[in-house]
């Protein structure tokens, strides 16, 4: 298998035709060899403009395909759930986009199968793979900062600031729509892998606009699910982390980590607002020195870079994959850190009714069979 081709399909025509299908074809060890859609028609005409081989209407028929060894997610993630253990009772190995079910509980149930089935199932968590997050990570592992004192996250765009834009499921809480899931679904993998679990979790939910228009009856529908969050979190270690994430700020500040020690600070940040991978820099002191720019080494930047600044980390997020697929490793970022992301969303939810601060339970305890 170490020079074979892996034969993935893809679900999801959305984001699966702008990022996964071209990074799939881009990646040496997979072939995109079939694509699902409801609408055969529609999964004819793309399966036709990407040189698909197989153009499928059911999840069930695309499984089927001996083809088949791997399958990509990107639907809406009210669909992630069913669609995902389609996939994985098939024996196929799963690569599926954030956030990752509606629940931690469909979560743990699809890791649980994963590892029954012993594939390898993946989340596409790419900041792990971007050249400046890479760097940091390893200033960090390195101590750059010393002993953290404070974490500040600031991811603030405007995506959905603008009122009129069309009621669909991102507005639905009860379909996984909202600033959380989006976004903070990312905050809280990053978060793990950078410094380290969660103890404690305090959040607070909000929906500013409260109506969006339907386009299918030109009716103004209500809109239940967040689009901005602030965040109280306590690390394992004891550090404090506060973070703001909303996608109705006009002229937001873009996207930026701070991480603030007794020997020095890093700050990385970006204020693309159109492209939320290109953008990134990386700034350090020491010692109360200025602030300056940090050079990403070579060996960490992209070999290839794209107009759409996700593709290039999502060929990275494939490479490792196929690793794991390859390997029969689990590796990070994988369907455990997408239920570890999951929990904290729900804790989210929960701290934000209940008003209180709220226990993180271990992820080992949830995760034993």
């Amino acid at each position: 298998m170490a020079d074979s081709l892996i034969g993935v399909a893809v679900i999801g025509t959305g984001f699966g035709q702008k990022i996964h299908i071209p990074g799939l074809q881009i990646h040496h060890r997979t072939e995109v060899v079939a694509v699902y859609h409801r609408d055969l028609e529609k999964a004819r005409s793309i399966a036709q403009a990407h040189q698909i081989p197989h153009a499928c209407s059911t999840i069930e028929e695309l499984v089927n395909l001996p083809a088949v060894q791997a399958v990509s997610v990107s639907t809406p993630p009210f669909l992630h759930y069913d669609m995902a253990k389609t996939v994985l009772q098939a024996g196929k190995h799963l690569l599926l986009e954030k956030p990752t079910t509606l629940n931690v509980q469909e979560a743990i149930d699809l890791y649980r199968i994963a590892q029954t089935q012993q594939v390898s199932a993946f989340m596409n968590f790419e900041f792990r793979f971007v050249p400046t997050w890479l760097w940091l990570a390893e200033l960090l592992a390195e101590g750059y900062v010393g002993q953290k004192r404070l974490i500040k996250v600031d991811w603030m765009v405007s995506s959905r600031a603008d009122a009129t834009r069309p009621w669909n499921w991102y507005a639905r809480k009860d379909q996984g729509g909202g600033a959380l899931g989006a976004i903070g679904s990312h905050l809280f993998d990053y978060i793990d892998w950078l410094f380290g679990p969660i103890q404690r979790i305090c959040g607070r939910l909000s929906t500013t606009i409260a109506t969006r228009p339907d386009p299918a009856s030109d009716e103004m529908k209500p809109v239940d699910a967040d689009d901005t969050c602030t965040l109280l979190l306590e690390l394992a270690d004891g550090t404090l982390c506060q973070a703001c994430l909303s996608a109705v700020t006009y002229q937001g500040r873009g996207h930026w980590v701070e991480v603030y020690g007794d020997r020095g600070t890093l700050i990385l940040g970006s204020d693309n607002q159109s492209d939320y991978v290109h953008g990134f820099k990386l700034w350090g002191s020491q010692a109360g020195a200025p602030l300056t720019e940090l050079t990403v080494p070579e060996r960490l930047e992209f070999p290839q870079t794209y107009p759409d600044g996700r593709l290039a980390p999502f060929v990275r997020v494939v490479d490792r994959w196929v690793q794991s697929i390859e390997s029969q490793e689990e590796l990070a970022p994988s369907l455990k850190q997408g239920v570890y992301s999951q929990l904290l969303m729900d804790l989210t939810h929960q701290s934000d009714v209940t008003g209180a601060w709220v226990e993180v339970p271990d992820l080992r305890s949830l995760l034993t069979f």
